[in-house]
């Protein structure tokens, strides 16, 4: 069962927001003329990235007039990609302190600091009135996140009535043990998988109907497929890419995440409920 101590310390880089600036370089821009497009491939960061976003995010309906919550944002950019795709405003939330600062100045550099506040906190105690926000979302943040009762609890306390909520997280599929390290985790310590059975319990328990569920096994398979062969065409990883987040053994933590999804022991599934 992770503590929050375990968790911020495996996603703590430490000189995050240097090593984004000299990928820049790298790519021959700047803070003064980078794009949202440029960012995808470090800020995404969940299975299939930014097409991922899109696909998920697209089905809750955002519109201009949401205020929204981003549970476990990172560096924000699901975020940010919401806030310049459908016009709405938003509030993410992250247990690493050095996410959000770091995410918060990249606002800045694309110009929707006004549409995003990034925030320090926990899911699981969220610091925001009853009924504060008409939709909500996750993605890849469960893994991290033992106490799934009362993260449920929580997210169904902050929606309005009437509200949706959406989750894309890595699930567990299988009982045999994972490699490690993988991406959310460097030991079995750090992770809390759980089968997409315990997530719609812990929903349906919180107050929540289930609207609609959806494994996403055989779309991260083509997409690591996809990311094998331009990693083998350039020679390398890209200048911005999550091998920066994840750290030297970022080849590793990918090679067992593949084999982990390959093999069925986990699967990326999207779960969505409302609140009546």
């Amino acid at each position: 069962m992770p503590d929050s101590d375990l968790v911020t310390s495996h996603y703590t880089h430490g000189q995050l927001l240097l090593a984004i600036r000299e990928g820049l370089q790298k790519l021959g821009k700047t803070e003064h003329d980078v794009t949202l497009e440029d960012l995808g491939p470090v800020e995404e960061f969940h299975i299939g990235g930014r097409q991922a976003s899109a696909e998920f995010l697209d089905q809750l309906e955002l519109a201009p007039d949401d205020v929204v919550l981003d549970v476990g944002c990172g560096l924000g950019g699901a975020s940010r990609f919401a806030a310049s795709r459908y016009g709405c405003r938003l509030i993410g939330v992250d247990l690493t302190e050095e996410y959000v600062a770091t995410g918060q100045v990249i606002c800045k550099w694309v110009g929707l600091q006004d549409r995003i506040l990034l925030e320090q906190g926990s899911a699981t105690a969220l610091k925001f009135a009853d009924d504060a926000f008409n939709k909500a979302y996750m993605m890849h943040v469960g893994m991290n996140i033992a106490d799934k009762t009362t993260l449920m609890k929580e997210l169904f306390r902050v929606l309005k009535p009437g509200g949706l909520l959406g989750i894309y997280d890595v699930m567990q599929t299988s009982s045999t043990d994972l490699a490690f390290p993988v991406p959310w985790a460097s030991e079995p310590g750090g992770s809390a998988l759980a089968a997409p059975d315990k997530y719609i319990l812990e929903l349906e328990r919180a107050g929540f109907r289930i609207v609609g569920q959806r494994d996403r096994r055989e779309f991260a398979m083509t997409f690591f497929d996809q990311l094998q062969a331009k990693t083998q065409a350039v020679g390398g990883p890209p200048p911005l890419g999550l091998h920066i987040l994840m750290g030297p053994n970022a080849p590793q933590k990918i090679a067992n995440m593949v084999e982990n999804v390959k093999t069925g022991r986990i699967a990326p599934v999207e779960v969505f409920a409302s609140k009546p």
